[in-house]
């Protein structure tokens, strides 16, 4: 019965979040704040993650194959394929709803507990629009933006790496990129990347938006919503993979 009353609210914030704005310019400087919040404040940490997820995959990869019946071109294959259908969407998409999900939820939470919500719908604003909508739709143009950045990075981590370590040489790297590559790959990563990013901004929008309590319950709503976004994020990729496989 909880577990209904926690969703049933969640949509109901969703409809209400799409109403008609009161003032398009103060929404469009919201709007590009979170932009910058959610893109450029969580660049550095997936710049990291990806390069060293590359690296990983290549030398894990190589440590499994050395074989001279596998050809060292398939090292680079799987580099890709990984990186693109799964790397980098989940893994990198678990890291964000620890980095963006906690920021959102204890931000609203925060905001609930000192009344500043309640002082906006005084006014009339109405808040579900004001502060939730630009954080979702920032998080939707965001975050397959990194997701992208995080695949293409992970693919020169792991071709840095090879050549590093002296796995695989550089240009048979790059032919191996070019072999058996299937461009519906690129699509099912966007899908995932779009599903993620969407996960990623409203639940954790809803446990801070209707947090009640103090500076404790706001951690633990924090929590919640990074731990609930995670496992929906598990859930969703299986889903999809299921149905577009």
């Amino acid at each position: 019965m909880k577990f209904f009353n926690h969703f049933g609210r969640y949509l109901l914030m969703l409809k209400a979040m799409f109403k008609r704005p009161e003032n398009s310019r103060m929404y469009w400087k919201e709007f590009m704040h979170q932009c910058v919040e959610i893109g450029i404040g969580a660049l550095p940490i997936v710049v990291i993650i990806s390069l060293f997820l590359g690296a990983v995959t290549t030398v894990q990869t190589a440590y499994q194959l050395v074989t001279p019946l596998v050809p060292a071109s398939t090292i680079a294959q799987i580099v890709r394929d990984s990186m693109i259908l799964e790397l980098s969407p989940t893994v990198v998409s678990i890291v964000l709803a620890g980095v963006v999900g906690s920021k959102i939820a204890s931000e609203l939470g925060n905001m609930r507990t000192t009344e500043q919500i309640d002082a906006l719908e005084i006014m009339g604003i109405n808040t579900k629009t004001y502060l939730v909508l630009p954080k979702v739709v920032g998080a939707l143009i965001m975050i397959p933006c990194l997701i992208t950045i995080s695949a293409a990075l992970g693919i020169w981590g792991g071709r840095m790496a090879g050549s590093m370590a002296n796995i695989i040489h550089t240009d048979v790297f790059d032919m191996g990129l070019r072999q058996n590559f299937q461009p519906y790959n690129v699509k099912f990563a966007l899908s995932k990347a779009y599903t993620f990013a969407f996960l990623i901004s409203s639940v954790p929008a809803y446990f801070g938006y209707y947090v009640k309590g103090g500076a404790l319950e706001i951690g633990r709503a924090s929590t919640s919503a990074v731990v609930t976004t995670c496992i929906l994020i598990l859930v969703a990729d299986y889903i999809l993979a299921a149905l577009m496989l």
